[in-house]
């Protein structure tokens, strides 16, 4: 990676020239000056890296490949590089640290210089100022962003988190003006320490001060008046609602429409003396699925239970799914689309547990499904208390996961696979474990059914 991390760095600075240096042109025109900008700040942030020594995280692996990406795009005459600068600000976000945060700010500067009124420019440098904690610049950009979007469904994730940003300084708001209240009415006033607490404590402040402040202020003021004084309780309830603001945007609708919370007793009661299949998502099932009067189409229909996994890129919308299964992956599975397509029942399969959890509260749809797996059905393979393999094998495929659960659950009166051929097929390791218990395998190939 040393050797092509130099070769890109040469590469960048080539197009781009160094700080503070004029680009030398191309034929034909050079790119925008805002490119040449961004693609200096890249060749910073390479800089850094080679610096840095041997690159272990994928995440900035990626990243680089994305730099690569806008240096092509920006190197090839009559090439666009505007949607690469976006995507090289989008995975310099992703990545997680905050010297990558500072740059997608600053890619997403160069951005809105180059089409204001670009929608997703704003939403990048939003999501940007959110990372680095400036909430109420966040909040501008987000505004601007909606301003520009024409999609109502696209945008209520940012308006969530609009909500969430001013819910987070309206606390700190309320906690100022009692903390002020209470000085008014103090015959020596407030403690020194106490008003230079408050003084340091703002909306305005990133998210990492202001939480000091806070905390802070709260310290000193339940040591000055005691935690039983009712202007403290309210000043500790106003902290604790900010902090869990800080930490996570809350949910519109906490009961999901009315989901049942599902373990195992509930889904083992679920596919009892049920015949079950599993579909794969592939566009040759999908099309005989979709095509009216298809033998498929009466095979499926026949099954008491239809499951579908993860996202589905071929399966019509409306298809018929009695239970949804995924796997959570990446290092922010949080941030994936929502799970807006209607099923009888969903299990999320994930770890560790706070990703798991906010996963839920982030893309669980509220009405979308009647029962959501609780957090006994987050992990079957590896729980001791259900099968308890070891986690060395490697990461398994949610189909995989769902057929393992069902046989140790042991009351499907049957359970078929459909459609897992070609691109939809089993790792090995998961085929030899469905061939140990194939009872039989149809003349079309697309169906193995299991003892």
């Amino acid at each position: 990676m040393g050797q092509t991390l130099t070769g890109l760095l040469t590469s960048v600075r080539a197009i781009a020239g160094r700080p503070g240096t004029p680009a030398q042109g191309r034929p034909g025109g050079g790119p925008d000056q805002a490119l040449l900008a961004a693609l200096r700040l890249c060749g910073d942030h390479l800089s850094a890296l080679a610096a840095a020594g041997p690159l272990t995280d994928a995440r900035r692996t990626r990243l680089i490949a994305s730099i690569g990406a806008l240096t092509t795009a920006c190197s090839t005459p009559g090439t666009d590089a505007f949607d690469a600068l976006l995507r090289t600000g989008q995975q310099a976000l992703d990545s997680g640290g905050e010297a990558e945060a500072r740059l997608a700010l600053a890619l997403a500067d160069e951005a809105t210089a180059l089409r204001a009124r670009s929608k997703g420019a704003w939403r990048l440098r939003g999501n940007a100022l959110d990372a680095l904690g400036r909430g109420e610049e966040a909040i501008t950009a987000y505004e601007r962003h909606l301003a520009l979007q024409q999609n109502n469904a696209a945008s209520r994730d940012v308006e969530r988190r609009i909500a969430t940003l001013r819910a987070a300084g309206d606390r700190i708001d309320e906690a100022l003006t009692l903390f002020r209240a209470g000085a008014d009415t103090e015959a020596s006033g407030a403690d020194a320490e106490v008003s230079g607490a408050a003084a340091r404590l703002s909306r305005h402040l990133p998210a990492a001060e202001a939480r000091t402040a806070f905390t802070d202020l709260v310290r000193l003021r339940t040591a000055e008046h005691g935690a039983g004084d009712p202007a403290v309780r309210r000043l500790a309830t106003l902290y604790a609602e900010h902090r869990r603001l800080s930490d996570r945007d809350p949910v519109a609708d906490p009961l999901l429409g009315g989901a049942e919370p599902i373990g195992v007793p509930g889904l083992r009661r679920l596919v009892a003396g049920r015949t079950v299949c599993l579909v794969a998502d592939t566009p040759r099932t999908a099309e005989q699925e979709q095509r009216p009067g298809s033998p498929l189409a009466a095979l499926i229909e026949g099954y008491d239970l239809v499951v579908r996994c993860d996202e589905a890129r071929h399966t019509a919308p409306a298809a018929r799914t009695d239970l949804h299964a995924c796997t959570l992956r990446g290092d922010t599975p949080w941030k994936g689309p929502r799970w807006d397509r209607r099923a009888g029942a969903r299990l999320v399969f994930g770890d560790p547990l706070p990703h798991w959890r906010l996963a839920l509260r982030s893309r669980l749809v509220p009405g979308a499904q009647d029962r959501v797996g609780d957090a006994t059905l987050r992990r079957p393979l590896h729980d001791p208390a259900l099968l308890g393999e070891e986690a060395g094998a490697g990461p398994a495929s949610t189909a995989y996961t769902v057929l393992r659960l069902l046989d140790f659950l042991g009351t499907p009166a049957r359970v078929d696979l459909i459609g897992f051929e070609g691109p939809a097929a089993l790792s090995p390791r998961e085929r030899e474990w469905v061939g140990t218990r194939t009872a039989n395998t149809d003349d079309t190939a697309v169906r193995i059914t299991l003892r």
